[in-house]
Parts: structure tokens; sequence; C-alpha cells
């Protein structure tokens, strides 16, 4: 059975719609839990509860499963407590990641776990059209090769490279792709029959992690992903910001030297992006290794242009000259996320990428920067972490802008 809509503007419907996410939030952030429980988080009367988790039964969204009494409830008789969870293959979203030079498809399931997923590669030159038509076809595949009922799948998500506007689901422009004014949701609607919920690809990956991974027990988090470009998604509430013009966060693009630095693909000189990302290590990676031929990193690469896997693996072998410009671009990051901090004041900062990638040979100096940076120990609140899902954080963070979008915080009711 699928979930039934009933029409806009009816205020019943509306008020049910409101209760029914804020049950299926609490359900996610807190199962198992009881409905006494549940309608002391949500605020709702017992009696709402019960119709509420009535309905949700019936659809086999949410099932009941027998817990451990409380212990203050311990010595009391009779039927043992009842738990409720929901229940993870009831519903399902398809996340799309489209990534520069790869395009990652997934089907997880109501907790956002892949079920079943393909990955291709692309060249960047590819024509758009090409690399959409291509993606439909992944999208058709997986359903198919899933076995999964289609009437289970909410909808699905595109997390985009670039500028988004998640209102008419245009990807305004992605600069590493050659992408520009690309309708994705019309797109995709028109092909798949199915809704579809677009944006940033880093935005996507925050409210991944603010809904299922490390940021359910926080209320605001900052997302960096560092990789070709530098992006950053903000989620406050459990909602995602935007700012005015829907470009919040784009802390790639943060003045770090505005005298004495590199010209950026923006028009700006001194970005972050200029500075941290990963094009820019590799060039400074190859200076390394072209001057010292003898040294660790020249020996792993062996000649060949190296790749991010060996600068890293080079500094962890005791390359002293990698592991000083990995210390100053880390450096340079820490500035960058104590500038967030002094702003946006988040209690948590997921890194991911490269940052992921190297974890271990970046993260030391970034924390140590950011927390001697912030203003009067600010950064000392914060907790610095790598991503829940890494390597699959595009697709989970694609299919989490479907799960809200049209289950968890779904703006139509239940009939």
């Amino acid at each position: 059975m699928v979930i039934r809509r009933t029409p806009v503007g009816s205020s019943s419907a509306t008020i049910k719609a409101r209760n029914i996410s804020a049950v299926l939030l609490t359900l996610l952030r807190h199962q198992p839990i009881s409905r006494v429980q549940l309608a002391e988080r949500t605020g709702l009367s017992t009696t709402t509860i019960t119709n509420l988790i009535a309905d949700l039964i019936e659809q086999r969204i949410v099932t009941q499963i027998e817990t451990q009494p409380e212990p203050a409830r311990r010595r009391s008789v009779g039927r043992p407590q009842q738990g409720l969870c929901l229940a993870p293959d009831a519903r399902y979203a398809i996340g799309i990641h489209i990534g520069v030079g790869s395009v990652n498809v997934a089907l997880c399931n109501l907790l956002a776990q892949p079920v079943y997923g393909l990955s291709i590669d692309h060249p960047l030159d590819r024509a758009q059209g090409d690399v959409m038509a291509e993606t439909i076809g992944m999208v058709r595949r997986v359903i198919g090769e899933s076995g999964v009922d289609p009437g289970r799948i909410v909808g699905l998500g595109f997390g985009a490279s670039g500028l988004v506007e998640p209102a008419s689901g245009v990807n305004v422009v992605a600069p590493n792709l050659g992408w520009r004014d690309v309708p994705v949701r019309d797109q995709l609607c028109s092909a798949l029959r199915l809704p579809v919920s677009v944006d940033n690809n880093v935005r996507a990956m925050a409210l991944g992690e603010a809904l299922f991974g490390r940021g359910k027990d926080v209320f605001s988090l900052a997302y960096v992903y560092v990789r070709v470009g530098v992006g950053a998604g903000i989620v406050v509430g459990g909602r995602l910001y935007y700012g005015g013009g829907a470009g919040a966060g784009e802390i790639g693009h943060m003045t770090i030297l505005p005298h004495d630095g590199a010209a950026c693909r923006c028009g700006n000189t001194g970005c972050l992006e200029t500075l941290i990302s990963e094009p820019v290590i590799l060039r400074l990676a190859q200076q390394i290794a072209q001057r010292e031929p003898e040294g660790r990193l020249a020996r792993l690469c062996a000649g060949s242009t190296p790749s991010i896997e060996q600068v890293f693996a080079a500094a962890r072998a005791g390359d002293s000259a990698v592991q000083a410009m990995l210390d100053e671009r880390a450096y340079y990051l820490g500035v960058a996320l104590a500038n967030m901090v002094n702003i946006l004041n988040p209690e948590l900062i997921i890194l991911g990428g490269i940052l992921a990638l190297g974890e271990d040979v970046l993260l030391p100096v970034v924390s140590e920067t950011m927390r001697q940076c912030a203003f009067a120990h600010l950064g000392d609140k914060v907790r610095l972490e790598t991503p829940s899902f890494y390597p699959n954080a595009g697709v989970v963070g694609a299919a989490a802008l479907a799960l809200n979008a049209f289950l968890y915080q779904q703006s139509e009711g239940f009939a």
C-alpha cells in the first residue's frame, strides 16, 4: 500500500501532516519508543498518537516490538511494554549523486541505507544531455534489478554539483561539469514519473548526516566537502539553511589570502578553494616529486602524476616535505573553519571528501588551528567528525532529500 495524499488546502490535512512529520522524525531519532514517550516528546495528546500510530501501522511504516520496561517500572506486572519502530523496508527512495566524472545511483530504504546501486564514470566533456539520459537509464535499472515494488518508492533525490535552485529544480551552473540552466527536476519527473527533490550535493550530504548520521543529536551542523571544489551544507533545527539567495555554504570562496593569493575560477583571488582543493594539493605534490626525485612521494608515483591517495601515503610514510605542504593546507582550512565557527557557531562540523580520505594527516592541524583562531574558545565546543556514510555520502544524501521531502516532512497528509 502506498502513502495516500489529500488535497493541499485542507487545514485538518495540514495539521495531520505536521503531526505525522513530528511522529516520524521522533521515531527516527529515538526508536524504539513507547506511545507514552512519543506523546511526551512530540507534545501531542495520547489520543492523537494512538490514531496516528494506528494509521502508520496499517500502512506498515511503523512496527511494534516488545521492549524492556524502564527501571522505575520494572516491578510492574502485566503485558510487556510495546516499543514502536520504523519498518526500514516499508518505503524506499532513490538517490542520484552527480560527481565530477561519475554518476552514482542507489535505492535506499527509509533509514537511508543503500539496498542496491550502480555507478559509472563519464568524461568531463560529455554532453549534459547524454549524462542525464544515461542517469535515467541507471535509475530504471536500479528499480528493475533491485526487485523492490515501485509502489514503495516515495521519490527521487538528486544531488547536483554547483549552484542549484531547489524550488525550481534547476541546476543553474555546475562549473566543473560545464552545465548551465539544466531543468533536472522536470527531466527526471517526465522520464520516471516519480516526485523529485533537487539540491546541491553538499547540502544533500549535510541533510543525510542530520537525519540519519552523526548529526541526529545536534541542533546545528555544517558539512564541509573538499574535492575538485570546496563547499559546505548547513543544517539548523533539522532543516537546510539556504541564505537569501540559496547560496549559503560557499566556503570555498571565502577569502583567505586577499593580497598575495592565487586567482580563483570565481574571478577573485586568495579563495580557500585555491589553497585546499584536490587539484591544488596534487599540483603542489607534483612539484615536490620533481624537486625531490629520491623522496618517498616520487618513489610511490614512479614518474607519473601522483594521486591523492599516494600523497597521503607519502605523508604517512614520513615524507617531511609532503607533510609540511599538507600542514600548510590544513592550516588554511582551520582558519576558514574558525571563521565559520565565529559566524554560525555549529555544534558539529563534518569533514568529507579528501578530508575524510586523509583524516589522520590533515585533521590534527585543522582542529588545532580552528580552536586557536576561533573567538573566546568557541572552537573548543565544536565536534569535528568525518562522515557516517563515507564513501556513500553522495547517494545517501541525495536519498535523504527525497525521504525528507516526500516522507518525513511531507507537506501533504495521509487520507
